[in-house]
């Protein structure tokens, strides 16, 4: 067998992930905050990136409120332009035009001044309050306590966890701060006398016979009850522990009463952690017997190229320019034109989206839950002429505020189950009626898996019971065991 060289043509295609179509993906999958922090940290990298002020902004004065008024000659949104998803296409690498190059972006589709009845309200999302820590503290320095237990009573307060129980023994406290384990011991019966009752115990037993000392007459039945029954206390097996104790089922139920009153996580009321507001991307006001969608660009930095540097190009001469200058900030145009453009994408893509979804579930949004259909990404994907993956990235993580309450986008799809008439109801639809169904039975005799199963083919809604447990575990309740009430 002889071996030569041959050259050959060969025709093929194959994608090409771009730095301008990776950094598109990128942004449409990030969340609102993720994409301010990112848009923040690159105006810090790039030096021709600037932010447009509302000084500076000449659509500030052309912005146009969503809310509804009675003039019917006010300004429409204009149309959002047709939006075609990326393909990598244009992606910088073409000679730039220094002489003509003067671009900036404005914001796509329609703007709000957040004014009253708008937008969300801003009321209680900047409420400081004490943590645990500072109101244990203060207790402390209000004890009658010696130099020696108030320094370990700061270490034993320093180590309890946001529920309030105490994650290190009383032994290795001692072994720390170089003390016997029971002058530890009686510093955190201090530490347990303060408030919130039951704070600093070591688990949830301990926790609960704290709170048992204001329990009154019925202290001794309590305490018998958290120290040797509480696995039939949560399974509700009361006639086991009136059999056990050799007391009455009705003295039992009153002990069992003031152990549900106790709190079993009490430092969680001074939880530090800090509930974050969500920001949505769309709002959808009504307008007559249409819906109106608009873009929140509030808090989203405009951007565009910043002219100081074109005057410093327009100085430079020869050699000098054409080696080191030029090539630097035509590197520097070029990552801030594919931000530019890419945010610009992120939105319309952002809004057409929207707009489909609100078309969909239109009647979701006349009529509540129960009208919410059956959604796919498919449906959207066709309706916007878009890929499934793209729409994916899209509902990722994005809000919308709506008449009905804010919703992630991903809440509009869901699977569909075929009614008795022919028609098909979303899963949330029925999980909302499980929802109504559970709320009108008698806290005595819940209803059971089965009976729920009834009650719905009563709506025509044929389903299996495993799937009333699944979409009953989904939403948190509990069986109907666990449902019971006794009194």
């Amino acid at each position: 067998m002889a071996f030569e060289l041959r050259q050959s043509l060969k025709l093929t295609q194959q994608l090409i992930m771009t730095p301008q179509l990776q950094l598109a993906i990128k942004l449409l999958q990030m969340s609102r905050l993720d994409l301010v922090d990112m848009v923040n940290q690159e105006m810090e990298e790039n030096p021709l990136l600037e932010e447009v002020t509302s000084d500076e902004d000449p659509e500030a004065e052309k912005k146009i409120e969503p809310a509804e008024t009675a003039e019917e000659d006010r300004t429409e949104p204009k149309t959002i332009e047709r939006t075609e998803e990326l393909t990598g296409e244009g992606d910088g690498r073409e000679e730039f035009d220094w002489g003509n190059y003067l671009e900036d972006y404005g914001p796509v589709g329609v703007t709000y001044d957040r004014k009253e009845g708008n937008a969300p309200s801003w009321d209680n999302l900047l409420v400081a309050k004490s943590s645990l820590t500072d109101h244990l503290m203060w207790q402390l320095r209000l004890s009658r306590c010696t130099a020696e237990e108030y320094r370990i009573g700061e270490q034993i307060i320093g180590n309890l966890d946001q529920n309030g129980y105490l994650a290190v023994t009383a032994d290795e406290l001692a072994v720390q701060e170089k003390v016997s384990p029971a002058f530890v011991e009686e510093v955190i019966k201090k530490v347990q006398e303060f408030d919130p009752l039951g704070v600093a115990g070591r688990d949830l037993r301990e926790c609960l016979l704290i709170q048992a000392t204001m329990a009154g007459s019925a202290r001794h039945l309590v305490e018998r009850i958290i120290l040797d029954h509480l696995k039939e206390l949560e399974t509700k097996n009361y006639a086991f522990i009136a059999r056990k104790l050799k007391v009455s089922i009705e003295d039992v139920q009153a002990a069992v009463l003031i152990i549900s009153h106790m709190d079993p996580r009490p430092g969680s009321v001074y939880n530090e952690e800090r509930i974050q507001a969500i920001i949505p991307d769309v709002y959808v006001f009504k307008s007559g017997d249409d819906y109106k969608i608009v873009l929140n660009d509030d808090g989203l930095p405009r951007l565009r190229i910043s002219n100081f540097y074109r005057e410093i190009m327009g100085e430079m001469t020869g050699r000098e320019k054409q080696e080191n200058g030029k090539r630097y900030i035509k590197e520097r145009v070029q990552s801030a034109t594919w931000l530019i453009r890419s945010i610009q994408q992120r939105q319309k893509t952002i809004f057409r989206v929207s707009e489909s979804i609100v078309r969909f579930q239109k009647e979701f949004f006349d009529d509540g839950i129960g009208s919410l259909k059956p959604l796919i990404l498919r449906d959207i994907a066709d309706d916007v002429q878009m890929h499934e993956s793209t729409i994916s990235r899209v509902v990722t993580n994005k809000y919308m505020h709506t008449p009905r309450g804010l919703f992630e986008l991903k809440y509009f799809f869901g699977s569909g189950i075929h009614k008795t008439g022919g028609d098909n109801v979303s899963s949330k639809s029925v999980q909302e009626d499980i929802r109504k169904i559970i709320s009108q039975e008698d806290p005595r005799k819940p209803f059971s898996d089965q009976e729920i199963v009834r009650r719905l083919g009563a709506f025509g809604i044929n389903i299996a019971r495993r799937t009333v447990a699944k979409y009953r575990d989904m939403m948190g309740v509990l069986p109907s065991s666990r449902r019971k009430k006794y009194f």
